[in-house]
């Protein structure tokens, strides 16, 4: 039997000195969520430089053979109760001059393992070979990978110096402002005041969208006057970048490096000034802790925390809750669980992997759905539990989480948004999640596990000649409108609404639990998506005309999984998204039997298929003109606008809106609009597509939608893998088209039981903050990023996302 140095020096060729290129794992394994701190800490392969857990070291050994690893443990070191902390000066977590966040501190110890026997040697030793003193040193010295993709410090957007503060104009009127006692100069408001840095003049701020806020008077001073700085009084102390100055030209908070002396010019003397009033950052981040805040994440309630299998909760990786709220809901379905948990273990998936398993989506959603449901990282770790000075009412006990890095570097590679540090939609990443999924399947599709939430939806066009048309399409959510207009507390909504007026009339704000907000029933939004709607202008081809149509909707198929989307996200006149304030009422139970399109009927006859004779008014395509004038009134010319709305098949003002801003540089843009309509479609492109396998009916469709570019038709059939024949509404689809039965999708009862509800905090999907309400095993769970508890007032009437469970009857 060889001894340790021997048996190192045997396997010698099998070691790697790591290039400057090379990705190098050393803080988490790559099959399972192990770091150096777990009991077996962490072995990384000095051959691939890829991480492994104690559990799962064998089987890297066993698939590649290679048999020397760089042993990494961390062990937690007691730190006196007295160490100072820093005051932060960075908005930020976890880097130098930011937030303490409490980190413990951790001793390294490292050592040379030799498998299959783990035959271990020590690590500094100056009597290990040469090249394996190298290839540690660079191991330890090299960023992991993981911090690479993932800086786990989160820092706020950094203020810019005002380009207007340098040559300031300021006016010598003699105004010299008071240290305290302010008042707006235009109404009688007197909190959230702003001096004008040229005049000295004192204004209020703006109205926010409640009601509340000032009165506009500061930056309707600007538009008279094009005196560009404000500096917002209560904020002004000694601590002088501390203060709020906003530039109206700029539109942002700014930094103004000559504050003292524009101060002093009026007289203010900075030093003695106390804090009374919030900036605008510290503004945003309290009316984010408002009653959405508090009501939706169950602040001030008493969460009873949870452990064990199924509750795990995801560290915040940065604005990633999108993701985790997502994600915990969807491993909570049955098709999940068994796809990636119950019937596939981590080493089936690992030895199905590729050489690098990090970048497999199989391998990650596996590490991820066993990280969520084994209940292996789902243990109190009770705070202080290495104090020996900790007694039992100082411990708390909570958990840690685990980190979903890997499985947010692969399912967001192909997606550039998703890979950024920024607040995303929770809709649109579930969206692409499932696509991603069902791509992962295309050759196996009855083992995609995404096929449990999709269904078909059927619209049916019936023609003021009597005549039917029916188009199919198949998606994963059923987007629904809130009509405000069914509320069901219209009278305390009057009342509210004269109790606000009386309060801006006496300069006063409304407080957060006098708000009152419409009362929406579930039932009214499902209602909404089947009513029946009038289409003008459809080109009816039983009467060679345009007509007046009635369209009405169904599905054709129900789905295992019914995920409703409310679209509490509206644009206003002037093209300001809004958020709709606004409770609904959801049941535990739904039933949308009622709901089901039932196809053909006898004694109903089909639309001829077709297009008019050429003796005949040509199919010339009509662009809606309420999206014409919508874009005409933001400056466009009204030949592009129509081209826009007729490239888009008059789906809305802001796919219009994309399309002009994308075709602004076409050499044909200023062409007439052809009889054809959409300029006619260059068939060598068409030959191009079918080249790539894609059929010549969606080739065209995504020539035309995409203005005849190659790259942007490619992507538009990607994004729109349901793709039809037509997007256009005069198009007449027969019995031929594809049924959710031709699609071999799930089906059965219209019962659902309500199971998971994704919520939004915040005024835009852009920003805020995603929480996730389970029902599981008999009761609801709140997962609030790396915090799992028993839910005690579930905000069932302010949901996002709601994911319904098909009842079997």
């Amino acid at each position: 039997m060889l001894n340790p140095m021997d048996l190192l020096r045997s396997n010698l060729s099998r070691v790697r000195i790591p290039e400057p290129t090379n990705r190098i794992y050393k803080q988490e394994c790559c099959i399972s969520f192990d770091t150096p701190r777990s009991e077996g800490g962490l072995f990384v392969d000095m051959n691939t430089f890829l991480a492994f857990g104690k559990d799962c070291v064998g089987w890297n050994y066993d698939k590649t053979g290679n048999p020397v690893y760089l042993h990494i443990k961390q062990t937690k070191v007691l730190v006196p109760e007295d160490r100072p902390l820093k005051k932060p000066t960075l908005m930020a977590i976890g880097v130098d001059g930011g937030f303490d966040n409490h980190e413990p501190e951790y001793e390294e110890t490292h050592s040379i393992v030799l498998l299959p026997d783990y035959v271990t040697l020590p690590f500094p030793s100056v009597e290990l070979p040469e090249k394996v003193r190298l290839a540690v040193d660079a191991i330890l010295l090299a960023e992991g990978a993981e911090r690479k993709e993932q800086l786990a410090a989160w820092t706020a957007e950094k203020k810019e110096v005002s380009a207007y503060a340098m040559n300031l104009q300021q006016i010598d009127n003699g105004i010299m402002v008071p240290s305290s006692g302010w008042i707006c100069s235009k109404c009688d408001k007197r909190e959230n005041l702003w001096l004008n840095l040229t005049d000295g003049t004192i204004l209020c701020g703006r109205k926010n969208w409640d009601g509340t806020g000032g009165n506009n008077h500061a930056i309707e001073h600007y538009k008279e006057t094009g005196y560009p700085l404000a500096v917002k009084l209560g904020t002004i102390t000694a601590d002088l970048e501390g203060a709020d100055v906003f530039s109206y030209p700029e539109d942002d908070s700014v930094l103004d490096p000559l504050l003292a002396q524009h101060l002093a010019f009026f007289g203010i003397d900075f030093s003695s000034l106390q804090k009374t009033e919030m900036t605008t950052a510290e503004r945003e981040l309290d009316q984010n802790t408002n009653f959405d805040w508090n009501r939706i994440q169950e602040s001030g309630q008493e969460v009873e925390p949870i452990f064990g299998p199924g509750y795990t909760g995801l560290v915040n990786l940065g604005n990633s809750c999108y993701m985790a709220a997502t994600m915990q809901v969807v491993f909570s379905t049955h098709s999940f669980d068994s796809g990636y948990y119950k019937n596939q273990s981590l080493k089936l998936a690992f030895e199905k992997a590729p050489a690098d398993p990090t970048v497999d989506l199989n391998m990650q959603l596996t590490k991820l759905a066993h990280g969520l449901l084994s209940g292996k990282y789902s243990v109190p770790v009770a705070e202080g539990k290495d104090d020996p000075n900790a007694t039992a009412t100082t411990t708390k006990s909570k958990q840690e989480g685990i980190p979903p890095r890997m499985f947010k570097a692969v399912i967001a590679a192909s997606h550039p948004e998703f890979s950024s540090m920024r607040q995303q939609d929770a809709l649109e990443f579930f969206l692409h999640f499932l696509d991603q999924v069902e791509r992962a399947h295309a050759g196996k599709p009855e083992a995609d596990p995404a096929r449990s939430f999709k269904f078909g939806i059927e619209d049916r066009i019936l023609c003021s000649s009597g005549k039917v048309a029916y188009n199919r399409r198949l998606d994963y959510i059923l987007s629904l409108n809130i009509p405000l207009h069914a509320a069901t507390n219209k009278e305390e909504l009057e009342a509210f609404q004269k109790l606000k007026a009386e309060k801006i009339s006496e300069g006063k704000e409304v407080s957060s639990d006098e708000i009152v907000r419409p009362r929406v029933p579930l039932e009214a939004c499902l209602a909404s998506f089947s009513s029946p709607e009038e289409i003008q202008d459809f080109y009816s081809t039983a009467l060679k005309a345009k007509t007046t149509a009635v369209k009405s909707g169904g599905l054709t198929s129900f789905p295992d999984y019914l995920v409703l989307h409310m679209r509490k996200f509206v644009m206003e006149v002037g093209w300001v998204p809004k958020k709709l304030d606004v409770y609904v009422d959801v049941p535990d139970i739904i039933d949308i039997s009622h709901m089901r399109s039932k196809g053909l009927q006898p004694g109903e006859e089909l639309l001829p298929e077709g297009v008019p004779g050429e003796e005949e008014e040509p199919n010339k395509p009509v662009a809606d003109e309420s999206i014409v004038s919508q874009l005409v009134s933001m400056g466009f010319s009204h030949l592009h606008c129509q081209k826009a709305a007729i490239n888009t098949s008059n789906t809305g003002v802001e796919e219009a809106m994309n399309w002009l801003l994308s075709h602004m540089d076409d050499p044909d843009i200023d062409a007439p609009i052809s009889e054809g309509g959409q300029n006619v479609v260059d068939q060598s492109k068409v030959d191009m597509l079918l080249s790539f396998g894609f059929q010549e009916d969606v080739a065209r469709t995504a020539l035309k939608a995409s203005g005849g570019d190659i790259e942007k038709a490619t992507d538009w059939i990607f994004n729109n893998p349901d793709a039809s024949v037509s997007t256009d509404m005069d198009a007449t689809t027969s019995e031929n088209a594809p049924t959710a039965a031709d699609a071999g999708l799930p089906d059965g009862g219209g019962r659902y039981r309500l199971i998971g509800i994704v919520s939004h905090i915040g005024t835009s999907t852009q920003c805020g903050h995603y929480v996730a309400h389970i029902f599981k095993d008999g009761r609801w769970v709140i997962f609030n990023d790396d915090k799992v508890g028993a839910s005690v007032n579930t905000p069932k009437d302010m949901g996002y996302l709601y994911f319904f469970e098909r009842l079997n009857s």
